[in-house]
């Protein structure tokens, strides 16, 4: 019976491994153990930082129509409940960048759910 070596598989295991730790610093780049725990422990925080980053953004979006609703003299939760109430459909990525773009275009959609802008309102210093 020939002789069997095994060392392929692993090789290739191990080469794969040190590949995705490529950058890493100290001996979580080039041994294999430490290596191994790094990228298992990065692709964990990848998976939960792809859903995270949803979050974050939605949080962005609804902090920036608010500044821009108070701006002009009415709240966040007034405006949602109007632009509900007329089935307006626009989702708060593309109100966000209304509001920050195009003021007056935000003020034309304040208008078409019903609601008056109030231009003599006190100003929020909006962040971008």
């Amino acid at each position: 019976m020939p002789r069997v070596k095994r060392g392929i598989m692993s090789h290739k295991r191990h080469k794969k491994i040190i590949k995705a730790a490529k950058g890493y610093f100290g001996g979580k780049k080039n041994l294999f153990k430490t290596a191994n725990e790094a990228v298992q422990r990065s692709g964990n925080f990848a998976y939960r930082d792809r859903r995270n980053k949803k979050r974050e953004f939605r949080k962005l979006w609804i902090t920036r129509i608010s500044a821009a609703c108070r701006s002009v003299g009415t709240t966040y939760s007034v405006f949602i409940a109007a632009l509900t109430r007329s089935s307006t459909e626009l989702d708060r990525k593309v109100l966000s960048d209304l509001a920050i773009r195009d003021p007056q275009g935000f003020n034309q959609v304040l208008i078409t759910v019903g609601i008056t802008p109030d231009m003599n309102a006190p100003v929020v210093e909006m962040l971008a």
